[in-house]
């Protein structure tokens, strides 16, 4: 079935305006593919962000920091120890491989927003600098996306926070 144009429009306006739909940012050999937080309760104080970064060149790069309009933006790194105890210990850098990828996701390496005087509001976007050894600073944009019903971000909510 062939669409109308108008039809087709809406439909891609339709996809651009969700704040859930891919996106991604580039520098040089780096691909930074769909930046994304989840929201947070009314309450939090803290919030976390998520993407994956390709690396398409010959030489490894690393993320060294993060800046958005927050007290604090850290990365971190979410750990389980044998008793099944979580914690968070801060991160210096997140490798970037060769010919590779690193992926910061909830349970695993992501970034932290911390010191939030309100809710991360799914729909929001909040605009950051990625730092890179190599490549330089990259602006990019985290969508805030709405948490999945029983969804966790790594139990950011009272999670024993070890720097």
């Amino acid at each position: 079935m062939k669409l109308p144009f108008s039809a087709m429009v809406v439909g891609l306006l339709a996809v651009l305006a969700d704040g859930s739909a891919a996106h991604e940012f580039t520098a040089g050999q780096l691909v930074i593919e769909h930046p994304y937080a989840l929201e947070t309760p009314a309450t939090a104080r803290t919030g976390a962000g998520y993407m994956s970064i390709v690396n398409h060149g010959d030489r490894p790069d690393r993320l060294i920091a993060v800046r958005a309009e927050f007290p604090s933006v850290t990365l971190h790194v979410t750990e389980v120890d044998a008793s099944g105890v979580a914690r968070m210990r801060a991160l210096d850098a997140v490798e970037i491989p060769a010919d590779g990828a690193a992926t910061l996701e909830p349970k695993g390496a992501h970034v932290m927003f911390m010191g939030l005087t309100g809710p991360l509001v799914a729909g929001d976007r909040i605009a950051a600098t990625l730092v890179f050894e190599t490549a330089g600073e990259v602006p990019v944009v985290f969508n805030v996306e709405p948490r999945k019903a029983g969804g966790s971000d790594a139990g950011h909510d009272g999670m024993d926070m070890t720097h």
